[in-house]
């Protein structure tokens, strides 16, 4: 009887002990109210961003790219977090909105409040059974960027 009792706890533990790498997201507003909601203080150390678990894999090779050729002590190509658009500070008022969906691909903009009003473009992708980031873009201000670009202006 002990042996049945063992297994069961093991089972529940291994369920339980998933990291959040192994969500999937079936809709891309699903995707993004988790992204910012999420606790960056759980992230895995070893990622190369805070956010690697709703990252592409396009963007997660890139994002380890820079780290892999940024000398250390040094700042990367990335030096500000993109989901809030700046070194300091939240998002509050998140409003996402309406996805363009097109042959596993999605286009959403999402506004929210940090300091100011912040409108970021987000791509994303259908990958592993749900849907990635594959990019975000700031087009306001006197320098807009996208973070696939910086990641890739610094190789």
């Amino acid at each position: 009887m002990r042996l049945p009792t063992v297994i069961l706890a093991l089972a529940i533990s291994a369920f339980a002990a998933l990291p959040a790498l192994a969500e999937t997201y079936k809709t891309p507003k699903a995707l993004l109210k988790a992204l910012y909601s999420y606790d960056t203080d759980r992230s895995d150390a070893e990622a190369p961003s805070p956010y690697s678990v709703f990252f592409s894999d396009r963007l997660n090779k890139l994002l380890q790219a820079d780290l892999d050729n940024t000398p250390e002590g040094d700042v990367g190509a990335v030096d500000f977090d993109p989901v809030i658009s700046g070194q300091d500070g939240e998002a509050s008022n998140v409003r996402i909105g309406q996805p363009i969906l097109l042959d596993g691909k999605a286009e959403v903009e999402v506004q929210f409040e940090n300091g100011q009003e912040v409108t970021l473009f987000y791509s994303l992708v259908r990958e592993h059974g749900g849907w990635k980031v594959d990019d975000i873009a700031n087009q306001q201000g006197d320098n807009p960027w996208s973070l696939s670009g910086l990641l890739d202006e610094a190789r």
